[in-house]
């Protein structure tokens, strides 16, 4: 070896590499390892109401996303961002509602196809098909299907936590007792009840307490943004005139003249007016909008029967 004034730092280089060599050893073995750990994973949900279930049923182990979340946004006038399309091509499950009520949602899952994704169709786990009300989250039965269906799909996805799944479904499960027992209460009172609404939003919720809903034609047209026949809009005006009906409900996130028109006869007329959302209202869960839902409605109609 060369003697002279740069032996020494040589020799150090030397002892340097020497010294890291292990360390760098121990790097090389562990990195992989540490790029396999679990990831969260990744839920989008079409509306935030289905994100609320998703996140109480995956709650830390998954990260949730839901699209449509605006309480102040006409569902109907909805359009999918970049933003969108990005989070649902990252996505290991999408949750959306089907039949026809969310298609910018299936055109965004056909744009960015993937063999590792799943979906589930929340409409498709209670029968429902294209030409049925689409408004299945008023369903109580659908949501605790929808829980039941993501809990088995996680469990399978990250088995490591399947006792917390598991748990948590059952939570879900508790926190609905208090829903059927208010619509079993309310349903020993109003079940026949006539009721109407500008739409059918309610309408899941109106078959399980039981109420005689009318002008229903009235409603699909409105919700289709079509305009109602004569007929319809007569037979609606003289049910409100004439006190036929004992309530109306309108949807509270979406404006339309001939179904505002209705809402301010119903007030003039006397008729209570209840309000109903298609988006999840800020600072609440699933549970508590439905409940205050429910609320309104016994509110609105105190001791009353067919």
């Amino acid at each position: 070896m060369p003697q002279g004034k740069n032996a020494a730092p040589e020799a150090t280089l030397t002892f340097i590499a020497r010294l890291c060599a292990p360390a760098g050893l121990i790097f090389l073995l562990t990195t992989p390892v540490l790029a396999q750990a679990p990831q969260h994973l990744a839920i989008v949900a079409a509306e935030n109401f289905y994100g609320d279930v998703a996140r109480q049923i995956g709650g830390p182990d998954v990260t949730v996303t839901s699209i449509l979340a605006n309480p102040d946004q006409d569902p109907h006038l909805f359009e999918a961002s970049p933003s969108a399309a990005r989070a649902v091509s990252a996505a290991r499950i999408v949750i959306y509602n089907g039949i026809d009520y969310d298609p910018w949602m299936e055109n965004l899952l056909a744009a960015s196809r993937s063999s590792g994704r799943e979906t589930i169709i929340v409409a498709g786990l209670i029968g429902k098909k294209p030409g049925d009300n689409p408004h299945v989250w008023y369903d109580p039965a659908a949501m605790l299907a929808l829980a039941q269906s993501l809990s088995a799909r996680l469990i399978a996805d990250d088995p490591a936590h399947r006792d917390e799944y598991k748990q948590r479904l059952a939570a879900f499960t508790a926190l609905q007792k208090p829903i059927e027992a208010k619509i079993t209460q309310l349903r020993a009172r109003l079940a026949g009840t006539p009721v109407t609404a500008t739409e059918p939003v309610f309408g899941y919720m109106f078959d399980v307490l039981g109420m005689d809903v009318r002008n229903r034609e009235f409603q699909i047209a409105v919700m289709n943004d079509t305009e109602p026949s004569a007929s319809d809009i007569a037979a609606f005006e003289n049910d409100l005139k004439s006190h036929q009906v004992k309530l109306l409900v309108y949807n509270s996130q979406a404006t339309n003249p001939i179904a505002d028109r209705m809402v301010e006869l119903a007030k003039a007329s006397q008729i209570p007016v209840v309000g109903a959302a298609e988006t999840e209202p800020t600072g609440k869960n699933y549970q508590s909008w439905m409940m205050s839902e429910l609320d309104a409605v016994d509110r609105a109609l105190p001791g009353k029967s067919p």
